[in-house]
């Protein structure tokens, strides 16, 4: 039997694609039985405009193991956004997780019992892009998910690693305002 998994925590930007096609998935993961499993089930219960939570699934009526929970970090505002939402990208974060399952990370044997919240940013501009590209959006939030997923489930990056590269990391929003770009 595996070790428990109260908590994990990851998040990764997959970036680089056609227009609005970025991901930066925030996860949690940990037993149903804990905290993730309560925050699972208050959320799922505690649906507010513009911010629905919805499982992850592959198509109707087939929902990923282990059960994942979107949460829009977006306000969503118009029906083209949420189809896109709880379409394209609803099913590249199943498959994300799906593929974390494959890959080891998430251990086949605690599928059931394990739950995972994905904090979901979908860039806005989807909704009036014409030529949005859904086979890169698919790929690139599936990409992201997984690797949020690794990163949680390896703890990564790790303290030491974090030490001895902070001084080296500037947040590139951060490096935008000390140039007057935002």
């Amino acid at each position: 039997m595996s070790e428990r998994i109260i908590m994990r925590t990851g998040e990764c930007l997959v970036a680089g694609g056609p227009p609005f096609t970025a991901a930066e998935p925030e996860i949690v993961i940990g037993e149903l039985d804990g905290p993730v499993g309560t925050a699972i089930a208050t959320l799922t219960g505690n649906q507010s405009a513009g911010h629905s939570k919805v499982f992850a699934i592959l198509n109707t009526d087939v929902q990923v193991r282990p059960v994942t929970l979107m949460v829009s970090k977006v306000t969503v505002k118009d029906s083209r956004y949420t189809n896109i939402l709880m379409g394209t990208v609803q099913a590249a974060i199943a498959n994300g997780v799906l593929d974390a399952v494959r890959a080891g990370d998430i251990p086949k044997e605690k599928a059931n019992d394990l739950g995972i919240i994905c904090s979901v940013w979908l860039n806005p501009g989807v909704s009036t892009d014409d030529n949005l590209d859904h086979k890169s959006l698919f790929e690139i939030h599936r990409k992201a998910t997984a690797q949020a997923i690794h990163k949680a489930m390896s703890n990564e990056p790790s303290i030491d690693w974090l030490l001895d590269h902070q001084d080296e990391i500037t947040h590139k929003y951060y490096e935008r305002g000390l140039k007057g770009e935002i």
